[in-house]
């Protein structure tokens, strides 16, 4: 399963972006969407982009 952002919590920092070792993570009409088929949410380990987020909850299971 897939991480996604949960559009109305996103700030755009960006920080999620650099972070997802598999380029998950993009930005699409002025907003991060994380592509659900490339999310491998670190495989078992925690999420990264989840860990540098600044905001709780924007990053959360599909």
């Amino acid at each position: 399963m897939a991480l996604k952002i949960t559009a109305s919590s996103c700030s755009v920092c960006g920080a999620c972006e650099f972070e997802c070792p598999n380029a998950a993570i993009s930005m699409k009409n002025d907003m991060y969407v994380i592509k659900a088929t490339a999310c491998t949410e670190c495989d078992g380990d925690d999420p990264k982009c989840a860990a540098v987020c600044p905001v709780d909850g924007c990053i959360v299971q599909a």
